[in-house]
């Protein structure tokens, strides 16, 4: 049976963890918001898209936007499952503290393989994210230059 002071230790040292999970859940959060509104924008263009003539100016405009929402979609679901693989190995770290508390086993090298993963992980989500708000400004600046020249 593990001593009380090696639990609550074990405690201590996992608060950090929780605190990372914590932002993970927040940046989930805003992920889960972006997509839904590139979903409705979507869902919006594709209604609007038969009222128009085929081959206009407009229809391509239109087309080109839905491409650009088709990929940041893409970009948004990779990163989001890219925070939830991050999510699950701090998870998995935060249990395998306990564990190693509770068997008195030295699991240090599991814990720092986890954390490695987790980092890993966040920091892929946070480069599609960038790539996903790259793209969000490239559809603005297409729908600025689209109203100057109408």
């Amino acid at each position: 049976m593990p001593a009380f002071d090696d639990i609550s230790h074990t405690i201590q040292l996992a608060i950090a963890p929780v605190f990372l999970l914590t932002a993970i859940a927040g940046f989930v959060n805003a992920l889960l918001g972006r997509l839904a509104r590139s979903i409705d924008r979507r869902r919006s263009l594709e209604e609007l898209l038969p009222a128009y003539e085929a081959g206009s100016e407009t229809v391509a405009h239109m087309e080109y936007e839905l491409t650009l929402l088709a990929r940041r979609i893409n970009l948004v679901m990779w990163s989001l499952g890219l925070a939830v693989l991050s999510a699950l190995f701090i998870c998995l770290l935060i249990g395998l503290a306990f564990v190693g508390a509770y068997i008195a086993t030295s699991v240090t090298r599991g814990l720092a393989l986890l954390f490695i993963c987790s980092i890993t992980a966040l920091t892929a989500c946070l480069l599609l994210f960038f790539r996903e708000v790259m793209l969000a400004g490239r559809a603005v600046q297409h729908n600025i230059r689209t109203k100057r020249g109408a």
